[in-house]
């Protein structure tokens, strides 16, 4: 796959001047972007702007975050892990709420005939 993708697995988004990917080798930067599991904060609520934050108590604070898992991870079974091991063990008796709405097993590329990498290449 990452032959067939070629460089754009590091080229299909921009980088700002001088910053470089943390993997130059195409072949591991496909396994970190698609078999490697990863863990995003992709939204925060309840926080204060950073300009005025401060070390203050907050009534709440809730946060969506994303989680890639190896194509062969099922993502059910995950999903009850994670949910697990975050209500379990929570500092200062804090009231966790998790909640899980877009559940989906990754994906792998089959094996290619060589007819077929022909093809593609042509």
């Amino acid at each position: 796959m990452a032959k067939l993708a070629g460089d754009a697995i590091q080229t299909k988004y921009k980088l700002a001047e001088g910053v470089k990917y943390c993997q130059e080798d195409l072949a591991e930067a496909y396994l970190a972007q698609c078999w490697k599991p990863n863990m995003s904060i992709t939204g925060a609520g309840g926080l204060p702007d950073y300009k005025v934050a401060g070390n203050v108590v907050r009534p709440s604070t809730s946060v969506r975050v994303s989680v890639r898992l190896p194509p062969n991870k099922d993502c059910k079974e995950a999903s009850k892990v994670i949910r697990e091991k975050l209500m379990t063990d929570v500092p200062y008796n804090c009231k966790i709420d998790v909640s899980s709405d877009h559940d989906g097993n990754g994906w792998c590329m089959k094996e290619m005939h060589d007819w077929e990498s022909e093809s593609l290449s042509k």
